[in-house]
């Protein structure tokens, strides 16, 4: 069956109001999206940010009167727009929403976006496999993924620039941490490399689970990569730590990621806007030397090691 889809393009002051104009007629999703090319790549916590020019978007059954829906939509955004009591002054603050109606085609999304992520080669012998697909080179090392609702197909350039950084590395025999592991795609990598054990640190509970699947779907024993909270996490120091996550929580974090290196071992560092490699550096230049820094389209890949 079809869908109608309904799309707004509204401020960043009414957008709230539209989606539950929205929602009181019917929609049965909504989705809040950039309408001016304006990234907003860091929210403060406990904060749902959005663009000064916002789209929203809502999916209704399509045996609706999409004519009457959208007047409910136009009366009830205005209703809750507008409160003076006075009609006539009312009627002539009226905003008329500039709104266009969508068909959209029923399809199995989950097969959909299976059919479009394909292998990912890393290095010369090393790719990045979806679960559900053949590898191209059944002699390399290949990481099936299926990374669920966490972070890490390697689509994104930090999680690539992070895979490409550790198929250069001698991980013989390492014991590695994955903070913020997200589907566990660095930890499994290493282990596949040669890497001995590794840990997952997370503070999403869907990123464990995801973690904890993608190893068993590698023929890795839950023992040689188990997960934790970070409340919870063993306080033994690693060979190789990873943190791919973003600049702000790197910066605050520094002392604590830095803690879990051992002397002279070594820490990748991404999730990093280029023009945010200054503040990285400054953080971490107190606890280890940088060794290099990796760029692909505007993201960065910081790695160094520990001193001692």
């Amino acid at each position: 069956m079809p869908w109608l889809q309904l799309r707004i393009d509204s401020s960043k002051q009414d957008a709230d109001k539209v989606e539950q104009a929205m929602l009181n007629n019917g929609a049965l999703s909504i989705t809040l999206e950039d309408n001016a090319n304006q990234p907003i790549l860091e929210p403060k916590l406990g904060t749902t940010p959005l663009w000064q020019q916002t789209r929203v978007t809502a999916l209704f059954e399509a045996d609706i009167d999409s004519e009457t829906t959208l007047a409910k939509v136009q009366r009830d955004f205005n209703e809750s727009r507008y409160t003076k009591t006075d009609t006539e002054t009312n009627a002539a603050e009226q905003t008329q929403l500039a709104s266009y109606w969508h068909i959209v085609e029923d399809k199995d999304w989950e097969r959909e976006w299976m059919d479009h992520y394909h292998p990912i080669q890393c290095a010369d012998n090393f790719w990045i496999c979806p679960s559900w697909k053949d590898a191209p080179d059944p002699k390399a090392v290949n990481l099936k993924l299926d990374p669920g609702l966490a972070f890490g197909t390697g689509t994104h350039e930090t999680t690539f620039l992070c895979l490409q950084w550790l198929a250069g590395q001698q991980l013989q025999d390492k014991y590695i941490i994955d903070y913020g592991c997200g589907s566990g795609i660095l930890g499994i990598g290493a282990l596949l490399m040669g890497a001995a054990t590794a840990i997952g640190i997370d503070i999403d509970p869907q990123a464990l689970l995801a973690t904890a699947d993608n190893v068993e779907r590698n023929g890795i024993s839950r023992e040689r990569f188990p997960v934790y909270f970070p409340d919870k996490q063993p306080k033994s120091k690693a060979d190789v730590v990873f943190a791919n996550i973003l600049a702000g929580p790197l910066v605050t974090l520094a002392p604590k990621i830095c803690e879990l290196l051992a002397p002279k071992s070594l820490l990748c560092l991404s999730g990093i806007l280029a023009s945010q490699q200054e503040s990285i550096v400054e953080a971490y230049t107190p606890f280890i030397n940088i060794d290099q820094i990796n760029t692909k389209n505007g993201w960065i890949c910081v790695t160094g090691h520990s001193r001692g």
